[in-house]
């Protein structure tokens, strides 16, 4: 196998080598040797670059969040105006993405979550990083959601993207295992459907509804006084009685 004759080009193809080999086979089924075979380098210049199996990965993850980041930036591009749908736009154009994907690769912070998190402080911190900027990212919309009534606000906008991070990341392992991506499609469904809106209780009170414009036959003459604030007299049954 004919090896690159660029020293300076090794780290790149080592790199570029070990996240597509992590993203098919994970982290456990991945050997130093064949991701030196397929970056078409010395197994030796390896250490050269990398003090450990371990911090390459942790470099792999922060090649893997910024990818991300990029990937959400342009999905933005053609995004809708309004917040809501801003974020239905850019779960369809993940799901979209998961569909085309030859085999169920999955996400690469939550297969890495499940094999070294609990055994590498050093991958964890990058796992850490890498999905706190996608949760930052998804919370900036929901932010602006509630802000126009959009979503709920009696849930935090960061409690509310990790929730969804986690839903998500569940249906990606369901997709592996189902060979399908309907469960990113019915868990965003739901998230998005059930979750995100307000609850009927907090409706009255969204910005959207404080500024809607009374229907054809509202008495709009008679005082409105919320129900909350409304005293009602209760009867004495007990002195009707008797």
């Amino acid at each position: 196998m004919p090896r690159t004759q660029d020293p300076e080009a090794i780290p790149q193809r080592l790199v570029a080598a070990g996240l597509d080999l992590f993203l098919r086979q994970g982290y456990n089924a991945t050997g130093i040797q064949e991701i030196a075979d397929r970056a078409r380098v010395p197994k030796g210049s390896f250490y050269n670059h990398f003090e450990s199996k371990d911090a390459f990965a942790a470099v792999i993850v922060g090649r893997y969040s910024d990818w991300m980041q990029r990937s959400w930036a342009r999905m933005m591009l053609s995004a809708p105006r309004t917040p809501m749908a801003a974020i239905r736009h850019v779960f369809a154009e993940m799901i979209l993405y998961h569909e085309r994907t030859p085999s169920a690769v999955g996400c690469l912070i939550g297969n890495f979550a499940a094999e070294i998190a609990s055994s590498s402080p050093l991958c964890r911190k990058s796992l850490m990083a890498a999905q706190l900027g996608w949760r930052q990212r998804l919370s900036g919309l929901i932010t602006a959601g509630q802000a126009v009534g959009e979503i709920r606000t009696d849930i935090d906008a960061m409690t509310l993207s990790a929730l969804t991070w986690s839903a998500w990341e569940g249906a990606l392992l369901r997709v592996k295992v189902e060979g399908t991506v309907d469960p990113l499609r019915d868990t965003t469904e739901l998230m998005m459907d059930k979750i995100y809106p307000p609850p009927a209780s907090l409706r009255a009170h969204t910005p959207e509804a404080c500024a809607s414009t009374p229907t054809v036959g509202d008495n709009q003459d008679a005082p409105h006084k919320p129900a909350a604030h409304t005293l009602v007299r209760v009867p004495n049954l007990k002195s009707r009685s008797q």
